[in-house]
């Protein structure tokens, strides 16, 4: 029985990462648990799985959730804020940590995880993007694992069982092409957070399914894809698949190349994650290839998707440009799901900022140049929407 914990455990990794645990009793137990706020959900989780240690990033919702759990015994330690949250990363005998936090807020809790010598299972992919620099000379040095349980950067994990090294050519990320990918170019200046939300294949959380609708989450996968398996920006391209059938592919030296099939279902990669090497048996649906019908594939459009352009540039920039530009994006998807700005307005804000980064970038950054570049590109973000809020100007 494998001992894990999981951080973001009300989000939609977390809930889907559960149904896995409660799914296989017998290969997995929880020993520790984070949220953010949602104090209803916590609670029935703790009822459920009996944690060790839990923490709700929401100080104020503390007092909310011991009363809610008053009368379980025996009381798992309850703790709260960010610190609170690193507390349960490290914590106890976890051999795994799933990081399903979204957002670059989850990058102290999984360093600290790693200093404790324990597997990632990430799921959060800021945590690579914006700091790559310092956590992968820290999975050196602890000797622990990052596990991808994304859909995307799993499918190459598994294509790449049993390669010999340097048998890989080329990573090809296949993307739905999200929300509006049937939407001509012209309209996306009308479109409003409710249609942005509508994923046509796949149910997640409302920031990334935004990032899906921008194909920004496309452009930090490669900045990921390029962290997690050593790859040159050159050679790891997109692919528009429409139906989410092939989660993506590798090329081989010889021109071979490996897919890796499934329905659209974030189980999938969660459960591999947790299970590696192992394969479990599962009663999910099996993959019909009548029944899934054709698949295709198109060139992304750039024009229709400059996110995608300006990830790669960031990537190629290095140091501490892709935390400048994750954090922009962060910023920018909140202001769009406050409906504050525009759908147009996303890449060009994190343009804005990435461009006045650029004579600041550094080119080493140590983990407080990766939190100072953070914070600093929020903070922009912030400041250029307030001058089109009061100015009545735009950024387009």
């Amino acid at each position: 029985m494998k001992a894990i914990t999981l951080l973001g455990s009300t989000g939609s990794i977390g809930t889907q990462t559960l149904d896995i645990v409660a799914q296989y009793p017998e290969q997995f137990r929880i020993v520790g648990l984070t949220a953010g706020r949602n104090v209803t959900l916590l609670s029935q989780q703790i009822r459920q799985f009996k944690p060790e240690i839990v923490a709700i990033c929401d100080e104020d919702k503390l007092q909310e959730l011991q009363e809610a759990i008053a009368d379980i015994d025996p009381q798992p330690i309850l703790l709260a804020g960010e610190s609170g949250v690193v507390e349960v990363a490290k914590y106890g005998d976890a051999e795994a940590v799933v990081t399903g936090i979204v957002g670059c807020v989850g990058l102290l809790p999984t360093i600290a995880a790693i200093e404790a010598g324990k597997d990632i299972a990430l799921a959060n992919k800021e945590t690579l993007i914006a700091g790559g620099p310092v956590v992968n000379p820290l999975i050196e040095k602890y000797g622990v694992k990052i596990l991808p349980a994304d859909s995307e950067h799993s499918a190459i994990f598994q294509c790449l069982q049993g390669l010999p090294p340097g048998g890989l050519r080329r990573i090809i990320l296949t993307a739905s092409g999200g929300s509006f990918r049937d939407l001509p170019i012209d309209k996306l200046a009308e479109v409003k957070v409710a249609d942005a939300l509508k994923h046509p294949n796949w149910s997640m959380g409302q920031k990334i399914t935004i990032d899906s609708a921008t194909l920004m989450n496309k452009g930090l996968e490669v900045i990921e894809a390029h962290y997690l398996f050593g790859m040159d920006y050159d050679d790891i391209d997109i692919v528009i698949h429409p139906q989410s059938i092939i989660h993506s592919l590798i090329e081989l030296q010889d021109t071979s190349v490996l897919a890796q099939l499934g329905w659209p279902d974030m189980r999938l990669p969660l459960l591999y994650a947790l299970s590696w090497p192992e394969r479990i048996q599962t009663d999910w649906p099996r993959l019909d290839l009548v029944k899934s019908g054709d698949l295709t594939f198109r060139e992304p459009d750039h024009e229709k998707y400059p996110c995608m352009k300006l990830a790669y540039a960031a990537g190629r920039a290095g140091g501490s440009m892709p935390a400048v530009l994750n954090a922009a994006n962060e910023q920018a998807v909140g202001l769009f799901l406050e409906e504050k700005i525009q759908f147009l307005d996303i890449p060009k804000l994190i343009e804005k900022v990435c461009d006045k980064h650029q004579a600041d970038n550094c080119e080493t950054p140590a983990l407080d140049d990766i939190l100072a570049a953070d914070k600093w590109a929020r903070q922009e973000v912030l400041i250029m929407s307030e001058i089109l809020d009061s100015r009545m100007l735009s950024v387009r």
